[in-house]
């Protein structure tokens, strides 16, 4: 029997699904003669996800499911399931007024009751399809993948269909030994009830794959929703040009889940899926690899990328990314203000180099500001969002001073209005340093339950300790109720009256002896 693969999107915020989209292409390379559809509940009322799966599974009838589950973390520094997730938390842990608390309280419960909502409906989603499609075809098999399961692979195992694959990473190569009838099991993968994920599984190095340009000529065949993300003007569709990062930022699950190794798509095949996108209307784009230029051994890459978007004459796009701001040239800001980069985002995490560096996040911040130097000299004059973590390692007054210190420097090179600060506090997760750091430190135990998010666990996992915890706590609340509308740019005003602002020379400068020999330490 022909194979009749059908790929799930679960429902989560409308985002272009470009990992089932990839996923799909593919397998129609390698298996022209497959019949494959996307089913997207991103574009489905709520009321209508179970209806809605039922019509698709009953005309469509695979033998193949092929579920894609995109996030589970509630963490955010703005806007979330019921209401915004950190404020809650903060009011709940930090609030002296108790009404203010109380509210926290409430709207915890409200947070709590949507995650646990979600994970429900969407294990429930899986059986319903699993048992929809067992009408029709007994045999069926299902595969459960996307960014949610990578990191939770272990723990979801439990709740999911006896027989179903967890896949953890890409899956292409699974899908492929799979629909060959081959032995599947050496690639990041389990069988829930007949084997058991491999001990640090997800840190094994993923099967590299030649990448060519998605086929949207298919696609659209095999879509309905395709148009959907067509649109609407202001929004991005997703185009990857690598994958891996090579990085050991001791927070981030990027590097575990894709590999260290980065894999370069070629740039002829990166600018003819742009193409494609262009000739059917869309203008905006997104690179979604982990970090667009994650080295400096990259940056040729990117400008020959760029160079080619320039030839193929798509001159009135527009595109943004995550980007090492340290890893650019005069010679590449040129070819990002003209090929219409508009909007980028910099993970520094800390204005302290004393922090990078304890972070493991191999950043120079004087060079990130050169950089960003010559990015506004070669005419950029749009948004940069600039991500601080604060209270993630080592977090003093002196270097939340640098900090400070260091954004103020980033407005007079961009503009205060240009540059808008992003207040995270960290969701440990787990498979990272920082939670091997939390082991060793005494404030996690080894089997504790990462997707546990009752107060006492919850407190240790939106990270931010004491000392200064109840400091970036009042801080927080003070900035809600002052300027909800523009929470990141409130905090630094209010951080700044409170502490001051350091020298910003202090702020470049770091020791070489790390205080933090725990992390140095833990695990690889």
């Amino acid at each position: 029997m022909a194979n009749r693969i059908l790929y799930v999107r679960l429902p989560c915020n409308p985002i272009f699904p470009i990992g089932v989209v990839y996923l799909a292409d593919h397998v129609h390379k390698q298996f022209p003669e497959a019949e494959q559809r996307i089913f997207d509940l991103g574009t489905v009322a709520p009321l209508d996800y179970a209806s809605a799966l039922d019509a698709c599974i009953d005309e469509f009838r695979p033998n193949l499911l092929v579920f894609s589950w995109r996030d589970i973390q509630i963490y955010a520094p703005v806007g979330g399931r019921g209401g915004n997730p950190l404020q809650h938390t903060f009011e709940f842990y930090y609030a002296r007024n108790p009404l203010v608390k109380l509210r926290g309280a409430i709207g915890l419960l409200r947070v709590a009751q949507g995650y646990y909502g979600e994970l429900w409906r969407n294990l429930g989603l899986i059986k319903r399809g699993m048992r929809r499609a067992q009408k029709y075809n007994p045999a069926v098999r299902s595969v459960v993948g996307g960014g949610a399961v990578s990191v939770f692979y272990e723990q979801l195992g439990r709740s999911l269909p006896k027989g179903t694959i967890v896949s953890v990473g890409e899956g292409e190569a699974l899908l492929e030994k799979l629909l060959h009838g081959k032995n599947f099991l050496d690639e990041r993968c389990y069988i829930v009830g007949e084997t058991t994920a491999r001990d640090r599984m997800i840190h094994e190095v993923p099967t590299p794959i030649e990448k060519t340009a998605c086929d949207y000529s298919y696609i659209e065949t095999i879509w309905s929703e395709f148009d959907y993300y067509l649109q609407a003007q202001d929004f991005y569709v997703g185009v990857q040009t690598k994958r891996g990062c090579p990085h050991n930022c001791c927070y981030c699950i990027y590097t575990v889940i894709e590999g260290k190794q980065v894999r370069i798509n070629p740039a002829d095949e990166v600018v003819a899926e742009m193409r494609q996108l262009y000739d059917r209307g869309m203008r905006n784009f997104w690179f979604t690899d982990a970090q667009l230029i994650p080295a400096r051994k990259y940056i040729d890459d990117v400008a020959e990328l760029l160079q080619k978007v320039l030839n193929a004459g798509m001159e009135d796009i527009h595109w943004a990314a995550y980007i090492r701001a340290d890893n650019l040239t005069p010679a590449l800001c040129d070819l990002m203000v003209k090929t219409g980069m508009n909007y980028f985002e910099i993970g520094i995490t800390s204005g302290s180099q004393e922090l990078v560096r304890k972070m493991r996040m191999g950043y120079n911040l004087r060079t990130v500001l050169e950089n960003c130097r010559d990015l506004k000299a070669a005419g950029f004059n749009d948004v940069v969002s600039v991500n601080y973590s604060f209270n993630v390692i080592d977090e003093r007054i002196d270097t939340i001073r640098q900090t400070i210190a260091y954004h103020r420097e980033l407005e007079k090179i961009f503009g205060a209005d240009k540059v808008e600060p992003a207040i995270f506090f960290i969701g440990l997760q787990p498979h990272t340093h920082l939670e091997t750091y939390a082991f060793d430190q005494k404030i996690l135990k080894p089997g504790y339950d990462p997707m546990n998010i009752t107060p006492w666990t919850v407190r240790k996992l939106l990270w931010n300790p004491e000392p200064l915890g109840s400091l970036f706590g009042e801080v927080c609340l003070q900035a809600w109720q002052q300027n909800p509308n523009d929470f990141g740019r409130e905090v630094m005003a209010i951080l700044e009256q409170r502490l001051g602002k350091a020298d910003l020379e202090s702020a470049l400068t770091a020791p070489i002896v790390s205080a933090t020999k725990p992390l140095a330490l833990s695990a690889s």
